[in-house]
């Protein structure tokens, strides 16, 4: 695995080994506050298409109280929410709204046991931002669909997410002033949203699985290519100067650590169980 600077065009991005670059990693300030919400006793009745069994509850809640901890640590303010025992995967909240500066988007989630998540949540962002737009039938998309790179966005068709909730997310973002594009994700195996596989690290680099990894939507970034396996850890999050990945997966970490990033490594194992990754577990803005 390897990251490469945009000065060395010559060189292909895509490198599945090997390498000695290294970039400095400058601080900064994204994120103020994240919105969070703790796992309900019924988090062992959510969706799931993983085969790794029933997670453990108190397991869960423990590994959302570090997630938790772990935010505070890159200087982020928590916004806690009750857990809400109606929806067993209203945990990841970021599946039920889209942050953008200056603006909402509230989702309407391609899963139907997950809809009733989004006026819930329609309460608590109004209270921080004025402008609000939302996703309307037959449209339907999951936050963990989109993904933010600067002033462009990617936005995953997924099982979650389909072509007419892209369009209008599409138009939402033009209508602030982004730009954005459409990435294919439905029957990728083991991957249930964009962000499954892909997570933007500032300064025009990216992390990506295999099976993104030849896209022409990425091919101007610079690229940190995932060992196929551990394809679990392409989904990070990265907070200000310091970048949270999922436990247990050495050479993504190696690599990352290598190019100057702080990484805090968290067990998600409960949450991998229910198809869940650390970008789900929070709304950052």
């Amino acid at each position: 695995m390897v990251v490469l600077p945009r000065e060395t065009s010559k060189i292909p991005k895509f490198l599945a080994k090997g390498g000695d670059a290294i970039i400095g990693q400058e601080k900064t300030i994204m994120f103020k506050n994240a919105i969070v919400r703790p796992p309900a006793k019924t988090f062992n009745q959510g969706l799931t298409t993983a085969q790794f069994g029933s997670p453990d509850f108190e397991l869960a809640l423990a590994q959302h109280e570090l997630y938790c901890i772990a935010l505070q640590k890159c200087g982020v303010e928590l916004i806690r929410l009750e857990a809400e025992e109606n929806y067993p995967d209203s945990t990841f909240v970021e599946d039920v709204a889209v942050l953008i500066r200056g603006a909402a988007i509230l989702s309407n989630p391609g899963a139907q046991s997950r809809k009733g998540e989004v006026m819930a949540m329609r309460t608590v962002l109004g209270r921080y931002f004025q402008k609000m737009y939302t996703i309307t039938p037959p449209g339907t998309l999951d936050g963990g669909d989109i993904c933010e790179a600067g002033h462009h966005f990617f936005i995953g068709i997924s099982e979650r997410t389909n072509e007419e909730g892209g369009r209008q997310m599409a138009e939402f973002l033009k209508n602030e002033g982004f730009t954005s594009s459409s990435v294919q994700v439905a029957g990728i195996p083991g991957i249930l949203h964009l962000k499954s596989g892909l997570t933007f690290l500032g300064n025009n680099r990216l992390v990506l699985i295999d099976a993104f990894a030849g896209l022409p939507q990425f091919k101007e970034y610079d690229v940190f290519r995932v060992d196929e396996a551990e394809n679990y850890a392409a989904n990070c999050v990265w907070v200000n100067d310091h970048l949270l990945m999922a436990k247990g997966y050495p050479k993504l970490r190696q690599s990352l650590v290598h190019h100057g990033y702080q990484v805090l490594s968290l067990d998600m194992s409960e949450y991998r169980k229910m198809d869940g990754g650390l970008s789900c577990l929070s709304l950052r803005f």
